[in-house]
């Protein structure tokens, strides 16, 4: 069995064509979503008609729920783009996914930690904002029941890496299809650099163990950024054509 998994798109279409296009040529079982669909100043309507087409086992993101439960004045200027994007139906929709999917093989698959779609699970933050790897005491507090699973899949935190958590469990974070920095949180600025690119993990079963790729794809980032731009977002343009902000 090989999966792909892909998380945090944020309405970035040209970031998911190339993912998607990447994920047919290997000859993927079956693609997970881990949420965070469409929120951003790209293409929320059109990101999410493509995977609305596709139907993929997706679970639902913070930014998911938040572009249904929170009233205007609580949502960023992404989440309000992205709102006045979208119909109500869709935005239903969104906020209708499930925020956990059980799979085959022991795998759990979830946004963020197993009982939070909005905290991280393998990062701690630091007092600047920037991240740390979690602490082993904390990983296990997150997991919390369920550390029986034996392959946990979580996004959000848009960095890809591969953890060896209690008990033995693979956890993996595919990173960010189409967001390499989140540009409306205030401490974007204070983020290390990274980079532009389209980010997604397979998994693959080999007898009893995981095989995991963490690929790192170059897409047309450059229309993207000025997709941005054209919406009055030069910082959401700067951060998706070099991977920070200034």
């Amino acid at each position: 069995m090989r999966l792909a998994i892909i998380s945090d798109v944020h309405g970035n279409l040209a970031a998911l064509e190339a993912v998607l296009a990447d994920i047919t040529a290997r000859g993927v079982d079956t693609t997970i979503n881990l949420g965070d669909c469409v929120t951003s100043p790209l293409w929320p309507r059109e990101t999410f008609e493509a995977l609305q087409s596709l139907a993929l086992p997706t679970v639902r993101g913070n930014h998911d729920r938040w572009i249904e439960e929170y009233p205007e004045q609580r949502l960023s200027s992404a989440g309000r783009f992205a709102r006045d994007a979208l119909t109500a139906e869709q935005r239903r929709a969104l906020h209708s996914l499930p925020s956990q999917l059980r799979l085959e093989d022991g795998i759990l698959a979830c946004h963020g930690t197993p009982d939070d779609d909005s905290a991280c699970l393998l990062e701690e933050a630091l007092d600047d904002g920037r991240f740390a790897p979690a602490r082993r005491e904390v990983l296990e507090q997150r997991l919390g029941n369920e550390l029986a699973a034996q392959v946990v899949l979580c996004g959000h935190s848009h960095r890809q890496a591969v953890v060896r958590g209690p008990r033995g469990c693979l956890i993996l974070n595919p990173g960010s299809v189409g967001c390499p920095v989140f540009a409306d949180i205030p401490f974007a600025a204070n983020l290390e650099y990274r980079s532009p690119h389209a980010r997604y993990a397979t998994l693959t079963k080999k007898g009893r163990d995981w095989q995991v790729e963490l690929l790192a794809l170059e897409y047309d980032w450059e229309s993207a950024s000025a997709r941005a731009r054209a919406n009055n977002r030069p910082e959401w343009a700067q951060a998706l054509c070099s991977g920070y902000v200034k």
